[in-house]
């Protein structure tokens, strides 16, 4: 096929600099992910995924290979491909371990790092009515050429060439999430499982992912951005179209038309006192005039993800009660970010956060006794984040943190509309959650440009909705 290449420019003096556009009759080769050569748009020459060169995933494999202990092997598999019926998958996300060291998108293979080998990739062998019903596949040759495996095999030769590279290996380590039967199988893997020398690959992998490069925090950033461009649009929906799932296909709408791949989960999507269940996501109720809701979110750019949460009144107008139960989370949430800086530690931010919201609680009488906190707010004040949504998650929280670590801010409280308190406050659930990147001498807010304060919220919902247009519309469609 015919394509266009880019723009390529040529410096004929000092002074003067011709573009000129260039084309080209050679086939560009399908491996089942984008490539520079197929997607020129999206990716630079070099670079594997988006963003992303060759040269960093051969510098995170070396870093790898030096964590493991002399003459072990780390075998990592990629995702399953996970389905809904007999034929229909799920919409397939590769394990963030094996992509975060081979670049590779795609199910079906094995890789294998040692010392001895280097990288050793086992690829799938598609035939040619796997390639009419699901297109091509990377193969052998991708392993080699874009991947840049020391050895590239089909995943047939598995069986007889990985046995023997752990036959002669004193320890094995690999991702029990994403296990695979073709290794797990085998008799040499079992006996070295029988004598206690199979141990756990995302103690190390999980290690390598807590400091994020520069190249990483470029996607992380724009993720961020995204989903606050897409959390703000859904936002200014939200009077005139109030109702949890509308307000769900329009967050992942407006992410999605700016680049994202994906959500990064199911959104949150609460109003009332849905609101105070906290990993809500039937997100089939109408939003009642005066109630709240709290929109947790997420997307997803080329491997990186981030994690947002607001709280806001659709009608544009928060009640006495609601302002004040706010403002005691915002407040929460500003003081804990100023405390994000090298050194401090989830757990500590956890312990601070709990001593202001027990306080504030206390103050309104929601709150009869500190014991019956966890029953308002069982959650941490944040987890890591990165190429999964708790990210590192073999990592604990008592690990100072240190100059690129990523990490949420999310104070909240879930009043149930059992709980004993002022019936005034029954039912609430408010959460405002950050994105915080770790720097050498402090802190960046990755979501920074969502607004989270009161009087630009209410401004923001009354005088910039998309209210008037959608109105008609909206009380027509949401009917019965």
């Amino acid at each position: 096929m015919q394509f266009l290449a880019r723009n390529l420019v040529r410096r004929v003096s000092r002074t003067q600099v011709v573009s000129r556009n260039a084309y080209s009759t050679q086939t560009v080769r399908d491996i089942g992910q984008p490539t520079p050569a197929s997607h020129p748009h999206l990716m630079a020459e070099g670079e594997v995924t988006p963003g992303i060169r060759i040269e960093e995933y051969i510098g995170r494999r070396k870093k790898l290979v030096e964590l493991l202990p002399e003459n072990s092997l780390a075998i990592i598999s990629s995702a399953p491909v996970k389905r809904m019926t007999d034929v229909v998958p799920y919409t397939f996300r590769q394990d963030a371990d094996y992509l975060y060291l081979t670049g590779c998108q795609q199910p079906g293979g094995v890789a294998v790092l040692s010392d001895e080998r280097g990288l050793c990739m086992f690829m799938p062998e598609s035939t040619p009515k796997d390639i009419a019903w699901e297109g091509e596949v990377a193969g052998v040759d991708a392993a080699s050429e874009v991947f840049k495996a020391d050895q590239a095999y089909p995943i047939s030769k598995l069986p007889e060439i990985l046995s023997d590279m752990i036959r002669h290996s004193s320890k094995v380590f690999h991702n029990v999430q994403s296990a695979s039967q073709r290794y797990t199988n085998l008799d040499d893997f079992q006996n070295s499982a029988s004598l206690g020398k199979v141990k756990t690959l995302s103690s190390l992998t999980h290690e390598l992912r807590l400091i994020k490069s520069p190249a990483e925090l470029k996607l992380m950033r724009e993720s961020a951005s995204i989903a606050c461009q897409g959390l703000l649009k859904t936002m200014l929906h939200s009077k005139g179209f109030p109702d949890e799932g509308i307000l769900s296909a329009q967050v992942e709408y407006e992410c999605r038309v700016r680049g994202a791949q994906r959500m990064a989960f199911n959104p949150v999507v609460g109003g009332g006192s849905n609101a105070s269940v906290i990993h809500y996501s039937r997100n089939d109720q109408r939003i009642k005039d005066g109630d709240l809701v709290l929109m947790d979110m997420g997307c997803e750019l080329h491997g990186y993800v981030s994690d947002l949460t607001r709280t806001w009144p659709p009608c544009g107008k928060f009640s006495s009660v609601q302002e004040e139960l706010y403002d005691l989370i915002l407040q929460t949430n500003k003081e804990c970010i100023k405390q994000c800086k090298p050194g401090t530690t989830i757990r500590q931010l956890n312990t601070y956060s709990t001593e202001l919201l027990c306080d504030g609680l206390m103050k309104m009488g929601i709150l009869k006794s500190r014991r019956l906190y966890h029953q308002l707010n069982p959650t941490s004040i944040g987890h890591y984040l990165g190429m999964d949504v708790h990210d590192s998650s073999a990592v604990g929280y008592d690990r100072p943190l240190q100059p690129g670590f990523v990490i949420t801010i999310e104070p909240g409280v879930y009043i149930p509309s059992s709980f004993d308190c002022p019936e005034r406050f029954q039912g609430i659930g408010i959460r405002i959650e950050d994105d915080v990147l770790i720097t050498e001498t402090g802190y960046e807010v990755l979501t920074g440009s969502m607004p989270k304060e009161i009087k630009h919220i209410e401004t923001l919902l009354n005088n910039h909705c998309h209210d008037n247009s959608a109105r008609s519309f909206a009380s027509f469609s949401l009917q019965g």
